[in-house]
């Protein structure tokens, strides 16, 4: 029996080297930006990293990129409160959004940027795909199930990234995919195929470079 919402498998040579060669040229950071008319020329396509305050997404960003300090991680949730954009290559935006959740942070500012995190989400034209990190350590939590509805009404394909998966065990690890399996089962958005990584050891790097060369 198939199961639903199967973890990824690890790409061909071929789609391997086309993701490896999509993040071998040059990354940089390209602004932070506060509000849509901030948002640079969508004159390419781009990918966004959604997730929990301190879930790794800027880690899993310095990760794809090979770079250590292109994406400034922090151990204070909700640090992240812009919109930060990177290049990869000429043809392609890698966009870090803001945390949510728990954010150490007045609620004004988490309501500013939350509210931003919507209009983006809805209004962007050039957006292919959401990755929506989940913690391996910790599987859904209410707060993730909202941004999950979010993007089944922005109607944003979103591709679950199971993050820090190296500080569980693999029995533990196998219950956690069944809770993030039951949870995505709810929400129309959500892709077939999680991915499971570790940015720390690499697992799971390649393949998600290969999934993002392959969109269009």
């Amino acid at each position: 029996m198939q199961i639903q919402f199967k973890v990824a498998d690890e790409p061909d040579a071929f789609t391997a080297e086309k993701g490896r060669m999509l993040f071998a040229g040059e990354t940089e950071f390209v602004k932070g930006v506060v509000a849509m008319d901030g948002l640079p020329p969508a004159d390419r396509m781009e990918v966004c990293f959604a997730g929990r305050s301190n879930v790794g997404k800027s880690t899993l960003i310095n990760a794809l990129t090979g770079m250590k300090a292109l994406a400034r991680a922090s151990n204070t949730p909700g640090r992240t409160q812009e919109i930060n954009y990177f290049t990869a290559g000429d043809a392609l935006y890698l966009v870090d959004l803001p945390g949510y959740g728990y954010a150490n942070a007045p609620l004004p500012v988490v309501e500013k940027w939350q509210r931003l995190l919507k209009q983006y989400l809805s209004g962007r034209q050039t957006l292919r795909r959401a990755f929506f990190l989940i913690d391996a350590r910790h599987g859904v939590k209410k707060v993730d199930d909202e941004i999950m509805s979010l993007l089944d009404s922005s109607a944003v394909t979103f591709q679950c990234v199971l993050t820090k998966s190296d500080k569980v065990k693999e029995v533990d690890r196998a219950k956690i995919l069944d809770q993030v399996r039951v949870a995505l089962a709810k929400h129309p958005a959500a892709y077939p195929e999680i991915v499971v990584t570790s940015s720390e050891k690499g697992w799971g790097i390649p393949t998600l470079r290969a999934i993002i060369s392959t969109l269009e």
